[in-house]
């Protein structure tokens, strides 16, 4: 591809980090490139300006969940999100909701407690006769798909401003987890999962703002999945 000799240089970035020591360097300017991502920056930043900052990451393709932070107040996946072309400047920020570590590391242990509530896992009822399948073409297979793609995250979370303020809220991957395995025909603990989510520390809490829908980095629909427990979609097991 050929270089136009007489377009004008691109400038730097400007890349404003919040940091837990006030002592530390909070501003940066990164050389940029195309496709440029919010970890591409953090990584530029820790090989060229500063080894100390601290950060999360692991697959650098969106399927760990690791390395959720907040891009200009927003949560993203750093891996995942891109650096606009017209920006000129970002502000990167720690996730929401949770105690800071150490500047973009955050302790999870609110969302880890949250999820481990409603049992997060398939509990197979004693009739159940190998293989276990459900139907793709169920209706309870419908109902599940659109929320099986959670990466524990934790960007709805971060992103809901109830999660924030209440923390015995069970949170909206929590919930949605939860409707999973109600609408699965195979578990046996769809009463008591039903009626931790349907107290005062689950679906009816949430305000229904929609923030975590519009964070998910998977596409998923938490607030619809909360939706479906409280207006008794869900199946009564």
């Amino acid at each position: 591809m050929s270089v136009d000799p007489t377009a004008a240089p691109t400038p730097p970035l400007q890349v404003r980090i919040r940091r837990s020591s006030p002592d530390s360097q909070e501003r940066f300017e990164v050389e940029r490139f195309p496709a440029m991502t919010v970890l591409d920056v953090l990584l530029a930043i820790q090989r060229d300006d500063d080894p100390s900052i601290g950060f999360r990451f692991s697959c650098r393709v969106a399927m760990c969940g690791t390395c959720t932070l907040r891009l200009n107040g927003r949560s993203v996946l750093a891996c995942q999100a891109l650096v606009q072309d017209h920006a000129r400047e970002i502000e990167i920020g720690p996730m929401a909701g949770f105690p800071v570590v150490r500047d973009l590391v955050v302790d999870m242990t609110p969302f880890w407690e949250q999820w481990a509530r409603v049992t997060p896992y398939l509990d197979p009822k004693e009739s159940l006769t190998e293989p276990a399948t459900v139907r793709p073409d169920s209706e309870e297979r419908e109902a599940i798909d659109g929320a099986l793609d959670c990466i524990q995250c934790g960007a709805c979370f971060s992103s809901c401003g109830v999660s924030g303020e209440h923390k015995t809220f069970l949170g909206p991957a929590a919930l949605t987890r939860a409707m999973v395995l109600v609408n699965d025909s195979r578990d046996a603990s769809g009463r008591p999962r039903l009626d931790l989510v349907s107290g005062q520390d689950g679906a009816d809490r949430c305000h229904l703002i929609y923030g975590c829908t519009g964070v998910c980095p998977k596409g998923l629909d938490p607030a619809r999945a909360i939706r479906r427990i409280r207006t008794g979609r869900v199946e009564d097991r």
